[in-house]
């Protein structure tokens, strides 16, 4: 398994996506600082699941987003794709090639996906845990790191080695198990109360569903008794609608006759209307006839009128006007068309004209543009003369510049010769002083000598910073001390803030349970649940009992214990009211306001007590608002005592004959009569007081985790400041540790210092011999570039230009000396420039004629197109007047029969009008005879209607009276018909079914009810068989005859019977059995959740034993590794692990003793910068070979590394790349020359690009740079 690619896109500098193809072995990723190398990094961690924006170098994670540069903009997304060749199987998972993909917008929505199919971050933890990936990511180190390695706590040095050993997924496992197991008890507190509780609810339930059986048997004899008296109502119901048959036949018999006579003077009302009908028709043709002669006679008057206007209008008419004469017109279009010919001849002319002035203009252009590629021919020849000597002279100033960047680089090499031997010198004779002391002296960072001062000083100097060390250690063992204090406090106050959450949630299980146990279900709790104005509730809720007597005052109170609260008499009678309107059951109230006690009074708690333990109910009760209700309770509990127990009860009774006593448990000894409580039984004041017990200690435990949550913050907050304490402590240990270790550091920088002495003396002489060879050949460049601008300043060195023939010649001046030609190339110049601007001159010259004669053309044009047509329209203007003329004769001629045709028509007119009005005449003596006949006929009508009017009033009369008869009869119907819904509602029954089997001529059997109730009963029911006896006369008995008193007293009797059963509850049987059934599921859920926890529990004990197997063999071959890396690290060294508690492999820590050869430390502050960096190493190397990993990420690991210890740690990366996959981020030459493949990184305008080489690697000790 490997890493196969890599693939970035917007993610941090990479902008554009970016692949990077990656090879098993050693892969080098080189770059200058700052161009995106660590990124790449960066890429590789937050694709495998990296939370933490920190660890990415980032304030948030939206940092790792391409936030812009240069012309690129920003991003809205960053996306990384790593791809991971799994041809081993390796990885659990049936590809050979696995990816996963990480995408993060910018609005902060992110996902992975494996393989292109999303997925979640766990899913891509737990795929990579079993190779050695996880949270720690101890296979990346990245910058910084390796201080980090060695400076974090043992726990965490435990979390490296516990990560390659693949343990986090067990951590997990255990994790989530612990969380359930937490959660768990919370339920498991709260299942147990409610089953309890459920139990404690069974008993009182289980005697309610007997009452419940009982009242069914009783019910029985209701409705046997109901169904007789019914049917009895309905034979009475049925006789009395079949007494009314006769008189309902009788009045039909006279309503017919009426209606008969009625009839018939309808019918003669009906001809009468024709009559008037047809007159009406009649009269309104007449007046139809009437005006329409009238109209016609008025319009022949019109005609007439209309006719003699039109003759005064046309013999009025005017003559018609002419225009101009034609002839005149004909001879102004002969004189256009003379004119039209002229300017033809006009236009001909100045086209010839304008052809000879363009063909002038083209000549005059040629010419000029022949002269100006004459003179840009002239100038080139003499701009090459001119570039030609200036890069002769470029070259020499060139070669003179080199010569003297040469001399210069060669003083300087010179210079830094000689200060290398002299701090050679003086690194040499620091190293000897410093090699005769007792104690090593401190060396100032910027030089290589010696300035700390005698050997005495420097001994005080280390003896004080051991002392400080010591100090600082003891200070860091008091912080430690202190922090697991206040991890203790933090644990207690955890478990303090648990158990309150537990009671809280035990005390709301109870007051819930308790509340559903309150709730009524009879017609008192059904009515206050109405909203009438003036019921104030239960009346338990306004009453407030000692603690210890709520059955005691229960049982005195008897069934007003459960009774309403109503405010004055009027509210409970609308209540009453209400309850028997809707038939909601028995209520009971009682009045809080009461007129009739008001005189009333006890004296029981001044009274003293008869009996030792004896006490005044009244003295025990108090209305839960103070002034009200106490008049009540005087009444209620007058003369009423408790007790203890039946014995103390009998004694008082004794003493009292009339007094009421109760004992604690609820037993009640009256006057005439006692009563029993029963086992298990709670009282409604008893669960309202335990209901407001559970409510108060709910706020009281709601109360106590508050101030747990704030007792736990303080712990926690103690606990911050302890571990701040430590860490400065730690940080006071370094420092104390640094001063002591900087004496022990002044030999190693001496002897490095004279080493380095030593090499830079050695490339200053290289760098002088370089120098002195390259200012030998660039003095003999500036000898020969000199030569060259003299030949070329004296004409002769055209052809060493290599550009042919030279700049000058194809000029024709062969014959010229080279002196003379610069003279004669400016005098062409000077030629060529002044033919140009006489031929330009000619041009314009010739452009100004062609443009006159241009617009003389256009003049013409215009002129012939402005005459052309105008002797045309002169003609058709001429035909226009003659057409007009002969036009105007024939309207003259039109006029004059018009005239003659309106004279005839007015004469016509007027004989036709006097006709008309003849007409009209007649027609009006036609509408006035039709009009005497229409009076007639209405008169005759109306005495048939009055005829109609008394047959209506008398069919009225008879009308009322069968309505009348009818609405008795709808009565009696309304009557069957009640008693039918009676029926069907009560008993389930229709009429005839009901009279057919419960009639009075059915007899009635013997003893029914006891029949009855044992066909109902439940046989397996004690309670129903006392009341189920047996019958006398069996199944046979022959009856007794129905008497509606005996069956009305029977039903009295039953219904006394189910009145004295008390309270019941219709549904006490079903709320029974469904309660039982809960308290079976909640029994089967509560052993359930037990072996869940069992099998938690047993899952946590399994992991513990997983993981303290799997790390103590991890721990052993990290700690083999560990010895055998740090010899080869630090040779003459020793290096080992040690368990911080190995009692305990569940969390024990490790520690870490390094001792470097020469040394006798063994604490890892005391070790210098590359030593602590070798260690870090060292114990990172342990953990890979232990536990091998697919593939290592290391960023500048080795930068504080000198030659020799990196050449001991790339030995070990060639070890470690025959097993895994290795990518270096490095600038170290030595890293890319045993590296398999190199990766540049640059960045330009803020965007990484990287750029792959792949290096020859003929032997595995040997690498091949590539040429850059």
């Amino acid at each position: 398994m490997h890493l196969k690619t890599l693939t970035i896109k917007g993610f941090k500098s990479f902008a554009s996506s970016t692949t990077l193809r990656l090879e098993p072995g050693i892969t080098a990723v080189v770059g200058p600082n700052g161009s995106g190398k660590s990124n790449v990094v960066d890429a590789l961690t937050w694709v495998m699941g990296e939370q933490g924006a920190k660890n990415l170098r980032g304030g948030s994670m939206a940092d790792v987003i391409f936030a812009g540069a240069g012309s690129r903009p920003a991003l809205g997304r960053a996306e990384v794709s790593l791809t991971i060749d799994n041809t081993d199987g390796a990885l659990p998972i049936d590809y050979t090639e696995v990816t996963i993909s990480r995408t993060l917008f910018r609005g902060g929505g992110s996902e992975y996906r494996i393989n292109g199919s999303p997925c979640r971050l766990l899913d891509v933890q737990e795929l990579l845990s079993d190779t050695g990936l996880g949270r720690q990511m101890h296979v990346i180190v990245g910058q910084g790191q390796l201080d980090a390695v060695l400076s974090a706590t043992p726990e965490d040095r435990r979390g490296f080695i516990e990560e390659a050993a693949g343990v986090l997924k067990h951590r997990k496992r255990k994790e989530r198990a612990l969380r359930k197991l937490e959660s768990m008890a919370a339920d498991l507190a709260r299942v147990a109360d409610l089953t309890q509780e459920l139990r404690r609810q069974l008993g009182p339930l289980a005697r309610q569903a007997a009452i419940a059986r009982r009242a069914r048997s009783i019910q029985v004899e209701v409705r046997d008794a109901t169904a007789r008296l019914l049917a009895d109502d309905v034979v009475q119901a049925q006789s009395l609608l079949e007494a009314g048959d006769e008189d309902k036949e009788a009045l039909a018999r006279r309503r017919s006759a009426v209606e008969e006579a009625e009839r018939v003077a309808r019918a003669r009302l009906s001809e009468l209307a024709a009559i008037e009908t047809t007159s009406a028709q009649r009269l309104a043709r007449a007046g139809r006839t009437w005006e329409e002669l009238t109209g016609a006679a008025q319009s022949l008057g019109a005609l007439a009128d209309v006719a003699g206007e039109r003759i005064r209008l046309l013999a009025s008419a005017p003559a018609p006007s002419h225009g101009t004469d034609p002839e005149e017109l004909e001879r102004r279009a002969e004189a256009a068309g003379r004119e039209e010919a002229e300017l033809a001849d006009t236009l001909e002319a100045a086209r010839t004209a304008l052809s000879d002035a363009t063909r002038v203009r083209t000549d005059a252009e040629t010419a000029e543009k022949a002269a100006d590629q004459e003179l840009s021919a002239a100038q080139r020849r003499v701009s090459e003369r001119r570039e030609t000597i200036a890069r002769a002279g470029g070259r020499v100033a060139s070669a003179r510049s080199r010569h003297e960047a040469s001399l210069a680089a060669l003083e300087q090499a010179r210079s830094a010769l000689r200060a290398a031997e002299a701090r050679e010198d003086s690194a040499r004779a620091a190293l000897a002083e410093a090699g005769g002391q007792a104690e090593p002296t401190e060396i100032a960072s910027g030089g290589a000598q010696d300035d700390a001062g005698a050997p005495g000083s420097a001994s005080a100097q280390a003896g004080a910073a051991a002392d400080a060390a010591v100090r600082a250690a003891a200070a860091h063992d008091e912080a430690t001390r202190h922090l697991a204090q206040a991890r203790e406090a933090v644990a207690a106050a955890t478990d303090a803030r648990r158990e309150a959450a537990s009671d809280r949630a035990t005390w709301t299980a109870r007051r819930d349970t308790l509340a559903m146990s309150l709730r009524g279900q009879d017609g008192t709790a059904a009515l206050l649940q109405t909203g009438i104005d003036g019921l104030l509730g239960p009346l338990a809720e306004h009453l407030s009992v000692e603690r210890g007597w709520e059955n005691a005052v229960a049982a005195l109170l008897g069934a007003l214990a459960e009774a309403g609260l109503a405010a004055d008499a009027e509210a409970a009678l609308a209540g009453l009211a209400h309850a028997r309107s809707q038939d909601i059951g028995a209520v009971r109230l009682v009045l809080a306001d009461d007129p009739s006690l008001g005189a009333a009074g006890t004296d029981d708690e001044a009274e003293p007590a008869p009996v030792d333990g004896a006490l005044a109910a009244r003295g025990l009760v108090s209305p839960a608002q103070p002034g009200r209700l106490e008049q009540v309770l005087d009444g209620l509990l007058k003369d009423s005592w408790v007790v203890e127990d039946l014995e103390a009860a009998s004694t008082l009774r004794g003493e009292l004959p009339d007094a009421v006593v109760a004992t604690r448990g609820g037993d009640v000894l009256a006057p005439g009569w006692v009563a029993g409580a029963g086992r298990g039984a709670s009282s409604v004041l008893e669960l309202t007081a335990a209901h407001e017990e559970a409510d108060t200690e709910t706020a009281a435990a709601a109360q106590a985790e508050t101030e747990a949550d704030a007792a736990l913050e303080e712990a926690r907050r103690q606990e911050d400041a302890a571990r701040q304490a430590l860490s400065e402590a730690l940080s006071a240990l370094r420092q104390a540790d640094a001063e002591a270790a900087r004496a022990a550091e002044a030999m190693a920088r001496l002897t490095s210092a004279a080493h380095a002495a030593a090499e830079e003396t050695g490339r200053a002489r290289r760098v002088l011999e370089r120098a002195e060879a390259e200012s030998v050949q660039r003095t003999a460049e500036l000898a020969a570039a000199t030569a060259a601008l003299a030949e070329v300043e004296d004409g002769v060195g055209d052809a060493k230009d290599g550009d042919g023939a030279g700049p000058i010649g194809g000029s024709g001046a062969a014959g010229a000396s080279g002196k003379e030609r610069p003279d004669s190339l400016e005098r062409a110049l000077e030629v060529a420039r002044q033919e140009r601007e006489a031929a330009a001159d000619a041009a314009r010259r010739a452009r100004a004629v062609e443009t006159d004669a241009r617009l003389a053309l256009r003049t013409a044009e215009e002129r012939e197109r402005s005459s052309r047509g105008r002797a045309d329209s002169l003609r058709a203007a001429a035909r226009r007047e003659r057409d007009q003329r002969a036009a105007a004769e024939r309207a003259q001629q039109r006029r004059s029969a018009q005239l003659a045709v309106a004279t005839h028509v007015r004469d016509q007119a007027h004989a036709a009008a006097e006709t008309a009005r003849i007409s009209v005449q007649q027609a009006t003596d036609e509408r006035a005879a039709i009009e005497a006949e229409r009076s007639q006929a209405l008169a005759a009508t109306n005495e048939v209607r009055e005829e109609i009017d008394q047959l209506t009033k008398e069919l009225g009369s008879l009308t009322d009276a069968a309505h009348r008869e009818e609405v008795a009869r709808a009565e009696q119907r309304m009557r069957l018909e009640g008693l039918a819904e009676r029926a069907m509602n009560e008993l389930g029954l229709e009429l005839d079914p009901l009279v057919e089997e419960y009639g009075p001529h059915m007899l009635v059997p013997e003893l029914i009810e006891d029949a009855d109730a044992a066909s109902v009963s439940d046989s397996g029911s004690a309670a129903d068989q006392d009341t189920a006896q047996a019958s006398v006369g069996g199944a046979g008995h022959p009856g007794r005859p129905y008497v509606r008193s005996e069956q009305e007293k029977r039903l009295a009797k039953a219904s006394r019977d189910l009145a004295r059963l008390g309270k019941v509850n219709p549904l006490a049987l079903e709320e029974h059995a469904a309660l039982e059934q809960r308290h079976q599921f909640l029994a089967e859920q509560l052993a359930d959740l037990k072996r869940s926890r069992d099998d938690l529990l047993s899952i946590v004990e399994e992991i513990d034993t997983r993981v303290q197997e799997v790390f103590a063999q991890a721990y052993e071959d990290t700690a083999r590794q560990f010895a055998a890396v740090f010899d080869r690290l630090f040779p003459g060294g020793e290096g080992r692990l040690v368990l911080t508690d190995p009692d305990d492999m569940l969390a024990t820590g490790i520690e870490i003793e390094a001792r470097p050869a020469g040394k006798k430390v063994k604490r890892l502050s005391l070790l210098s910068g590359g030593e602590r960096s070798l260690a870090a190493v060292a114990l990172l190397v342990a953990i890979f070979k232990a536990r091998p990993s697919p593939f290592y990420v290391m960023d500048e690991v080795e930068a504080a590394l000198d030659d020799t210890n990196l050449g001991r740690l790339l030995e070990i990366f060639t070890e470690l790349r025959r097993s895994s996959q290795l990518i270096i981020i490095t600038h170290q030459k030595r890293t890319m020359e045993v590296a398999d493949a190199l990766y540049g990184i640059t960045m330009r305008d803020g965007v990484t690009k990287a750029v792959s080489q792949r290096l020859a690697q003929p032997d595995r000790g040997t690498a091949v740079t590539p040429d850059a």
